[in-house]
């Protein structure tokens, strides 16, 4: 093809944010650091071929490479979590879920879900999404006393509303949660059971938390939180769901798949299959529990009171009452801490405010900071929120975490 002009203005984007990345502290705890296998897979020529359809069924010609690179995703997901069934082409976790929806449920059905100031995501259930808008979701959610799930509820709830799906998971709940007792309920009131493992993948994958595939009818997740993939969403079903769920994604939802990305998947699962991601996926809890209490350490109060998996959350009201998240945010930010507000439960402020930050360990684990670093990095949080609004002090932070993340870097020269 003929040689085309360097665009240098977007490439100094990229070149400003690779930076960004390599010299701040990258705690969302729904994002991590690929490999740059994942990234060459990305990036690769598939991104040139349309293909509707599935492997060995699709509406366009040429697609017998692209067929085995599909299979292979399938393959390669099926094994890694025990699977029946794989679906690899939902272009994120969101699409994922409202793929089970569409295809196990019809519109206005009664589905159980956690709520969403007390940890459930966007897609269970909030009034202005389409999971909201399109079925009668009905709320479950923490015990006051422990903030954690209220299972007596959940039965509750269940055999009060008898709603054809029962929803677990969660995008800001910081302890494990246990499919079993979810399990039992929905086979009680003889509701599908959707575990939605967006943020634990790979932790199950890595054998830190438990597996819902045993238990659960339908498994979704994303590919690029803990499992360290490419940004996508995937779903996995007992084999009775296989059809229903593929003709929701396709032709239902979704048309073309990127299989690019399905590629870059199939790369994610394999990196995940090799011993050395156990490790790693240990290590992101024992560093977010290292992080948690050295945060507790410095006078904030823990919901639930600590972690077991990624991430933590941090009610900031008994620190300073007068600092939201937002305000909170915002100040590591200018210190070259990155991180997001969070409600907490029962939170007074609105979910742009908030009380709360969620903070997240897999993508300083993967750079390679261990539970020293956490310590480090908590009482720079302290340092920054104690004394909010100092430029001075914010500027100091930010040499300090300059030289700490350039200990680490994500991707060396």
């Amino acid at each position: 093809m003929p040689e085309s002009p360097h665009d240098h203005e977007l490439f100094d984007i990229i070149e400003r944010e690779v930076e960004r990345q390599s010299t701040t502290l990258q705690l969302i705890a729904s994002e991590n650091f690929t490999s740059p296998a994942v990234m060459a897979a990305t990036g690769s020529a598939l991104t040139n071929k349309y293909s509707e359809g599935y492997p060995g069924k699709r509406y366009y010609g040429g697609n017998h490479v692209i067929d085995q690179s599909e299979e292979l995703a399938r393959n390669r997901v099926k094994a890694l979590f025990g699977a029946e069934h794989a679906n690899v082409q939902p272009h994120s976790g969101a699409s994922a879920n409202m793929a089970v929806y569409m295809g196990l449920l019809q519109p206005g059905d009664t589905i159980l879900g956690m709520r969403l100031d007390q940890g459930g995501h966007l897609t269970h259930g909030s009034p202005v999404n389409a999971s909201g808008k399109l079925y009668r979701f009905v709320s479950y959610g923490v015990t006051p006393s422990d903030e954690r799930i209220d299972f007596d509820q959940v039965a509750e709830l269940a055999h009060r509303e008898r709603p054809k799906m029962i929803v677990a998971g969660a995008t800001a709940y910081p302890r494990i949660i246990d499919p079993e007792p979810f399990a039992r309920i929905a086979q009680e009131v003889g509701a599908l059971f959707l575990f939605d493992a967006a943020h634990i993948a790979g932790l199950i994958a890595g054998g830190v938390h438990p597996s819902p595939v045993p238990h659960a009818d339908v498994v979704t997740f994303t590919t690029h939180k803990t499992l360290r993939g490419p940004r996508g969403g995937c779903i996995l079903s007992r084999a009775e769901h296989a059809d229903a769920v593929d003709k929701a994604v396709f032709p239902g939802l979704q048309g073309g798949p990127l299989e690019h990305v399905i590629a870059a998947k199939a790369v994610a699962f394999f990196e995940a299959a090799q011993p050395a991601f156990a490790d790693y996926a240990a290590a992101v809890v024992r560093n977010c529990q290292a992080l948690a209490e050295a945060l507790a350490g410095e006078g904030f109060r823990l919901v639930s009171g600590g972690t077991d998996n990624h991430l933590l959350l941090v009610d900031l009201r008994s620190w300073n009452s007068d600092i939201s998240g937002k305000k909170a945010r915002l100040a590591l930010d200018r210190a070259g801490i990155t991180l997001n507000e969070n409600t907490v439960p029962d939170d007074p402020r609105p979910p742009y405010i908030t009380s709360g930050l969620r903070i997240g360990t897999a993508a300083v684990t993967t750079a390679g900071m261990r539970e020293q670093e956490m310590r480090t990095i908590a009482g720079l949080i302290s340092r920054v929120l104690g004394s909010l609004g100092d430029a001075d002090e914010e500027r100091a932070v930010r040499d300090e975490v300059n030289a700490l993340c350039s200990k680490f870097p994500p991707y060396p020269a």
